[in-house]
């Protein structure tokens, strides 16, 4: 961990802080770790870690979560901080407030380090929120099938890899981590999210947000 001093993000109204809260909350429900804040000018991207390998050539893909808003100030930032720290100081926030307050700490994620392309997207097609649904809801349970009641860590994380690392039908390689982390995030409603690619990496694209999706094993 290090010490940050930066000034606090201001957005253009109270209700982007309720949006990031309930983002961030979701992501905390999923892995208690960080989210790493990037601001340039008017826009906030806020990342977080839905999937990771964890083990030694560990298949399971990397899925990040990226919500953008808007910002009232023009900030140049980028920390990664740990998503408790980020959700306290939502939590105290007043019923009008537009600021956020960062965390004077910092953490190294592996996540944070390996930014996916900002060019060179291939459109591949759309993919109905529906049938995402579908996926995650299916791999949930399956994951819940193949763990036992008291797991060791080399169970899950075999267990998590084998799902979640899975293609989707019809995905164009698409690994199946994606409906996950779309539907824990809140990403899907009834409609469709674009569906790019780059390289080894995937973009799940939506109103409600981005769900970025790294193939092959390692970080």
């Amino acid at each position: 961990m290090s010490d940050v001093l930066t000034q606090p993000l201001k957005f253009n109204d109270p209700s982007d802080l309720a949006d990031l809260r309930t983002y961030a909350t979701r992501a905390r429900s999923i892995d208690d770790g960080a989210i790493r804040l990037q601001a340039s000018g008017p826009v906030l991207a806020a990342y977080v870690c839905v999937l990771r390998p964890r083990l030694l050539g560990e298949s399971t893909p990397t899925i990040l979560g990226l919500r953008t808003m808007a910002l009232a100030q023009p900030a140049d930032t980028d920390v990664t901080v740990p998503l408790s720290a980020v959700l306290d100081r939502l939590a105290h926030a007043g019923e009008h407030d537009v600021e956020l307050p960062l965390p004077p700490v910092t953490v190294a994620e592996s996540w944070a380090g390996i930014g996916a392309p900002r060019s060179g997207w291939a459109l591949l097609g759309t993919v109905q929120d529906v049938a995402l649904r579908q996926a995650a809801e299916a791999g949930i349970a399956e994951v819940a099938a193949i763990i036992p009641d008291k797991p060791g860590a080399l169970i899950v994380n075999n267990a998590r890899a084998t799902v979640w690392g899975r293609a989707l039908p019809d995905g164009g390689g698409l690994p199946a981590g994606a409906a996950f982390a779309a539907l824990t995030l809140g990403f899907l409603a009834d409609g469709e999210q674009k569906l790019y690619r780059a390289g080894r990496w995937f973009r799940l694209s939506g109103p409600r947000g981005h769900v970025l999706a790294r193939t092959g094993s390692g970080l």
